[in-house]
């Protein structure tokens, strides 16, 4: 069973259970899904899927620092239950440990020695560490990767 499936029989749980705010996140997803395939006239792959649920996990906690700010507890509290039904459907996260040991690896794959190869490694570690950590941190991984 894909990704899209999974999320698919989620969302007719959720409208069986009478589940409205799990039901309209579920639906936002699989919006965001739909409009892509339509976008670019592709089915979603699994790891497709993925970068749209961190995608939208961005998106929510940039949301809930914007409504933390604005004194509105409500809209924040929203969008924190949001992230945590889209958390959902991604894979288990990696510790920082292991992202770190993850981006020596590969940096050491590539030979790479110093910042000017920051892009070159980059490349390399979004393909395999997609969806499996935050790009945040393993940006800050390659950085001291790089720096050292």
């Amino acid at each position: 069973m894909t990704l899209k499936d999974q999320i698919t029989d989620d969302m007719k749980n959720a409208m069986r259970a009478h589940d409205s705010e799990r039901l309209g996140t579920i639906r936002l997803l699989l919006s965001a899904c739909k409009q892509k395939e339509v976008d670019e006239r592709i089915v979603l792959d699994d790891a497709s899927v993925i970068a749209i649920v961190d995608k939208l996990i961005k998106q929510r906690k940039d949301s809930v620092t914007a409504f933390t700010q604005a004194n509105r507890m409500d809209l924040a509290d929203k969008e924190s239950a949001e992230i945590k039904v889209l958390e959902a459907y991604l894979p288990q996260r990696l510790s920082p440990e292991e992202v770190t040991a993850a981006v020596q690896a590969i940096v050491a794959q590539l030979g790479a020695t110093g910042p000017g190869d920051m892009g070159k490694v980059m490349g390399a570690v979004k393909t395999q560490l997609a969806g499996k950590a935050d790009m945040g941190q393993v940006s800050a991984a390659v950085k001291a990767a790089l720096a050292s």
